[in-house]
């Protein structure tokens, strides 16, 4: 009888998986340091300069993301407004609220919060501990970058991938800022990462949890920036199914389990909010029916990429708006509004990407350099292309989500280019090619960007830029090329030298405009990088801001102030916009000396078509005329005077004001020691309370008084804006006359916010849309009745340039 042996397909089946140091043991080789020393040395076959590189670029990254890192005050107002509140209120910490007392909570799920309201309650409310998670956490997404392209494509593959990351301007813009972009890309990274490590193991059960960590991490993204934290689902999920070594079915049930945990990570605030009476927890900012379910799927959802009421971006209007990413498009993301924030080392990524893997076309799929590639390469193109098809909302700081992407996907290119020494002559040639092509092709990119958008800025840079890209590059094909027996270490080192300082002077533009954003001070609620006067989104010439941003350099809290940048002490005036695109002006701010006020101005077309660009106000601190400024609100610095700060402190009521907006509450809550209730959230347009309602709690004495005008900086809520010189109100889209406590609002079309909407032309025009707009901006009936109910109903006076009404006290 024949015997016929049969070749098992799993032969390790049933057969404990030995771990690395057993593996090391049986071989004979040393065993391997402990965790602790490895994390300063590394592993003993790492090459010795790998670990010190690694330390040295962390330790440049720190320096970039905390260096003056309070330059820009509390940044974004309305998030630092929420993370004060937190500290005051465990349920204001849970639910992201605005106020400590619970009105309306940001339109963001908590997350980014959580970590920033924790920091503040160890350390104490300031710039700094508002700051310090975000930056902290920039430093992690660059280490995390290296660690997860290291373990697939090598060290120097690491190393490039988180030096990408570190000279990307807008992730120094926003690891220094206080939006929840910042800790949305450092669970994305670390979700990769994870995902990385399952695909590297040999045991199931231990990739099982390095996927269940991913899930969660994925549901934990959900719950700072809801769907934009899936984004990169896909790319993660087909990576793992096509390139882990291990069965198919294996695979599957895998990938269940990390989905599982994703919806449980993701799900249980929202099951929380459902079942959460809603008389005892804040209402839910931006959604329809104060449902977390309902702003997912819809506000910060399909909305953002279908658009509609409330989500209308850039695209609107013939795509002028840069500020809200111009035009849909598949070149969205190198137009003018995303150019210099991300696109510097796009093309060579997009290049690295398709030449990679044609490098690894015919290897297997567990190929461990191409599983890299994909990885990266995939979730590169899903995020770009989702961002540029949007319909909805989008600002270019989004983009901050394609850093480490890009940068693992030049990382992952790069080393599968790098020629081998299996390499025929004609392949060794070819991966050269594309390494220098990559180069000259950043090099020439960051040339053009330059020139247009900072011609008269360190022209030098663009010239080093592509000179020494050129050079570097042309003498890495020569010396790569030529054959030498006795001379072929010299000629190698040669070339690598070349290629290193070619490609340090290709990025010599993204790391100089990363240089200047982190000496620059940025606020509002859409800041943009590069260094101050310059606008690489289309938003104003030099000595103007982008809308909704601020580029100047307010003072830290408790600083000393100083005048505006348009020379009026504490005050800022109007300016003629040089932008191009005709993007909107930002709200207008005090025109009077020394007089603070809630800004009250609409938007305002300047001379020559284009668009008015707001003036800077005071700086942090104590200014001329008894105002606090601070830094931040939706177009820059916003200040309140003393007297007003008094009064509202010495309120006793639960909350001590009503306006209408969360940008003018926030303004309120960071200036004083109390809560300030937010009429209409955001836009205005938020039903959170009703007039009835509103009309209960004044005669409960819950809130004493109601400021007059108000809403992100610009008219937004309700039917009417306050001049405090007069009290007297005048309708949306008059002429504004640059009196204390009015911005100047010019006259003509005034469009209605930010977001779109539609336009109100003529004195007295309002809009009744759901929106979420600036200047002339959108309303809700709530918010519209409850001014007109307090304009007619109590008796209005005049306290730092501010129209306020005493709720105690009714017209005779």
């Amino acid at each position: 009888m024949t015997s016929v042996t049969v070749e098992d397909p799993h032969p390790r089946r049933g057969i404990p998986e030995r771990t690395d140091s057993e593996r090391r043991q049986s071989s004979g080789a040393a065993p391997e340091r402990a965790w602790y020393i490895r994390a300063f040395t590394g592993r003993r076959e790492d090459p010795r300069w790998a670990r010190p590189a690694l330390w040295g670029l962390v330790a440049i990254t720190a320096f970039l993301y905390l260096y003056e890192l309070t330059i820009s005050g509390y940044a974004n107002e309305f998030y630092a407004a929420s993370v004060k509140s937190s500290t005051q209120s465990w349920r204001a910490w849970l639910w992201a609220s605005l106020d400590s007392q619970l009105s309306i909570t940001v339109d963001k799920p908590p997350a980014a919060i959580w970590l920033m309201g924790l920091s503040a309650r160890i350390l104490g409310f300031s710039s700094f501990s508002l700051l310090l998670p975000n930056a902290l956490m920039g430093v992690a997404t660059v280490a995390l970058s290296y660690g997860a392209v290291r373990r697939l494509s090598g060290h120097l593959a690491g190393l490039i991938a988180g030096a990408v990351v570190a000279v990307t301007p807008v992730a120094a813009l926003m690891f220094r800022f206080d939006n929840p972009d910042a800790m949305l890309v450092a669970c994305l990274t670390a979700a990769a990462y994870m995902v990385v490590r399952a695909l590297q193991t040999e045991r199931g059960r231990t990739a099982l949890w390095w996927l269940i960590g991913a899930g969660w991490l994925i549901g934990l993204a959900f719950l700072t920036k809801m769907l934009q934290g899936v984004l990169i689902l896909p790319a993660l999920g087909l990576v793992y199914l096509l390139c882990a070594r291990r069965g198919w079915w294996t695979r599957i049930w895998h990938l269940l389990v990390a989905t599982a945990s994703m919806v449980v990570s993701a799900g249980w605030l929202i099951a929380l909010c459902a079942v959460w009476p809603a008389s005892s927890r804040p209402y839910i900012g931006g959604s329809e029916n104060n449902s977390l379910w309902e702003l997912a799927l819809g506000y910060n959802g399909l909305g953002r990429v279908l658009g509609g009421d409330g989500n209308r971006g850039g695209g609107g209007a013939g795509g002028g708006n840069a500020s809200f990413g111009g035009e849909a498009g598949l070149l969205r993301m190198v137009n003018s509004a995303f150019a210099t924030e991300i696109s510097w080392l796009l093309p060579a990524a997009l290049l690295l990407l398709v030449a990679g893997l044609i490098a690894r076309g015919r290897r297997p799929l567990h190929d461990r350099q191409r599983a890299g590639i994909m990885l990266w390469g995939a979730s590169m193109v899903v995020t770009a292309l989702v961002f540029s098809v949007m319909q909805g909302t989008i600002h270019p700081y989004y983009a901050v989500a394609l850093a480490p992407l890009i940068g693992g996907t030049i990382g992952s290119g790069a080393a599968a280019l790098w020629p081998g020494e299996g390499d025929s002559t004609t392949v060794a040639t070819l991966k050269r090619v594309c390494l220098a092509v990559a180069v000259v092709l950043t090099g020439a990119w960051g040339f053009h960007l330059l020139g247009v958008y900072a011609s008269g800025w360190q022209s030098w840079i663009r010239w080093l830029a592509l000179i020494g890209s050129l050079a570097g590059a042309i003498v890495f094909l020569v010396a790569g090329s030529l054959r030498s027996p006795t001379g072929a270490i010299v000629l190698k080192r040669i070339a690598v030298g070349a290629l290193l300082v070619g490609s340090l002077a290709a990025v010599a533009p993204t790391s100089a405009w990363t240089a200047a954003t982190v000496v620059t001070a940025h606020s509002g609620s859409t800041p943009t990088s590069g260094p101050a006067g310059m606008s690489g989104s289309g938003m104003g010439g030099p000595g103007g801001a982008a809308a909704g941003s601020s580029r100047q350099r307010p003072a830290v809290p408790g600083g000393s102030g100083s005048s505006g940048e348009s020379g009026a002490q504490g005050s800022s005036e109007m300016q003629n916009g040089s932008g191009r695109q005709g993007s909107p002006g930002a709200q207008g701010r005090s025109a009077s000396s020394g007089a603070p006020g809630s800004p009250t101005g609409g938007d305002a077309r300047a001379s020559g078509g284009q668009t008015g660009q707001q003036g800077q106000t005071g700086q942090q601190g104590r200014s001329a005329g008894g105002t606090t400024s601070r830094g931040g609100g939706m177009g820059g610095t916003t200040s309140t005077s003393t007297a007003l700060v008094k009064l509202l402190n010495s309120a006793g009521t639960k909350w001590s004001a009503a306006v209408v907006g969360d940008q003018t509450a926030a303004g309120y809550i960071l200036s004083t020691d109390t809560a300030v209730f937010s009429i209409g959230g955001w836009s205005g347009s938020d039903n959170n309370i009703t007039l009835a309602q509103f009309k209960q709690y004044v005669a409960d004495g819950k809130i004493r008084y109601f400021i007059g005008g108000g809403g992100m900086g610009g008219r937004m809520g309700g039917g009417t804006t306050e001049n405090s010189s007069s009290g007297a109100p005048t309708a949306d889209g008059a002429s504004g006359s640059g009196s204390a406590g009015t911005g100047p609002s010019g006259s003509g079309t005034g469009e209605m916010g930010q977001w779109g909407g539609s336009r109100g032309t003529g004195a007295g025009s309002t809009t009744r849309h759901r929106g979420t707009g600036g200047s002339g901006g959108a309303e809700s009936g709530a918010s519209s009745a409850i001014t007109s109910w307090v304009t007619s109903t109590f008796t209005a006076r005049t306290v730092g340039g501010v129209t306020v009404y005493d709720l105690t006290s009714a017209k005779s």
